[in-house]
């Protein structure tokens, strides 16, 4: 990927820790249970290699690179959240069977390590935030760009550089621990995620090692093509006025990306299943008057009610419905948000009419 522009700031340092066992909450007797079945997967059909995909990001970019050559089971469905997840007895089975598993990392799938030990899962485990430096708790709050230290492009760059590392993983070490997990937001960022998994799938027997690459490389041109579609279209608005308002704190790292304000969001937490306090709520209201936010932005996992309040409490439009961005969770097949490069083309067209500009035309690579 090439470097942008613009350089962000450069991202808080939040210390790598392995697993810790807290005892597998889910029975291992529960595979054993009549008529369990693994879920329905994708790819191969018993010929090539099981992959196991927590996220519908990660699944997504499993298929991409891997295309008909592995079977991919992706455990969470489109519009659900990672946060609080608890996978059936089908969907242990298929990780007891699976040649390796694909994880978003980062500490978002908080129930990883309990799903590990229950299925008894030995194969391959591939963690896409390897060498991605997360943003710790409270890093975007009244995010100022006057006081910013933003640093040089050639930092960036090393930034970016220095990301993109091995993806293959030992059974721990995986779980970078309580920063922001939501790091496919960037598409550089996605970009390291598939050099991640790509690089633990070429350890996995029984993938061609050309095809892996050259799966890779066509799909990193696309995430390049979108970085600079979103870019080019969002310098043609004053910093001052590129104002963002969502749900839930998942977009710390598009808005650091692209340099955009995040004035706040609804659900103060990274976890879509917190609850915003009354008081949280009135100040979200304040700081959307006091900046001249034109948006709230809902998503499409959460429930439009409260940003609709808000919406309305602050005077401003609320995007919900066919509009919500596409945060935690792709969108079903068929909606704009059904891949990674839709969702992420759905979310910077949505917000960029917030702020009253057309999008250009899309490169021919991000085209059908």
């Amino acid at each position: 990927m090439l470097p942008r522009n613009h350089s962000p700031r450069r991202r808080s340092k939040v210390a790598s820790v392995g697993i810790t066992s807290a005892g597998a909450t889910i029975a291992v007797a529960s595979l054993a249970l009549a008529g369990c079945s693994a879920p329905a997967a994708s790819g191969a059909s018993g010929d090539g290699p099981s992959v196991v995909a927590t996220t519908t990001q990660v699944g997504d970019f499993t298929r991409e690179l891997v295309g008909g050559a592995a079977e991919v089971t992706q455990l969470l469905s489109a519009g659900q959240s990672a946060h609080a997840f608890d996978p059936s007895a089908a969907q242990l089975l298929a990780l007891t069977q699976a040649d390796a598993l694909v994880v978003n990392g980062g500490g978002l799938e908080s129930w990883l390590d309990d799903a590990v030990q229950a299925s008894g899962f030995d194969g391959t485990l591939i963690d896409a935030s390897t060498g991605i430096e997360l943003y710790g708790t409270h890093d975007h709050s009244s995010h100022d760009h006057s006081t910013d230290d933003h640093g040089t492009e050639a930092e960036h760059a090393e930034d970016h550089d220095a990301e993109t590392t091995d993806g293959t993983d030992e059974h721990a070490g995986h779980d970078h621990g309580a920063g922001n997990p939501h790091i496919w937001t960037d598409p550089q960022l996605a970009a390291t995620m598939v050099q991640n998994i790509a690089a633990g799938l070429a350890e996995v027997p029984g993938l061609d090692d050309d095809a892996l690459a050259q799966n890779e490389t066509q799909y990193l041109e696309k995430l390049t093509a979108l970085d600079e579609w979103i870019a080019e279209n969002v310098e043609t608005v004053p910093v001052a006025e590129r104002l963002l308002v969502t749900n839930h704190d998942a977009f710390t790292y598009f808005v650091d990306a692209y340099d955009i304000t995040f004035v706040g969001s609804v659900i103060p937490s990274f976890d879509d299943n917190a609850e915003p306090s009354a008081a949280e709520i009135d100040a979200l209201i304040d700081r959307i008057h006091a900046s001249g936010a034109p948006a709230v932005f809902s998503e499409a996992s959460i429930s439009p009610k409260a940003a609709a309040t808000i919406a309305d409490e602050a005077g401003v439009t609320v995007y919900s419905g066919p509009d919500a961005l596409y945060g935690d969770s792709l969108g079903a097949p068929g909606s704009d948000g059904a891949s990674y490069l839709g969702s992420q083309l759905h979310n910077a067209r949505l917000i960029l009419e917030s702020w009253g500009v057309t999008p250009t035309a899309l490169p021919e690579s991000l085209q059908g």
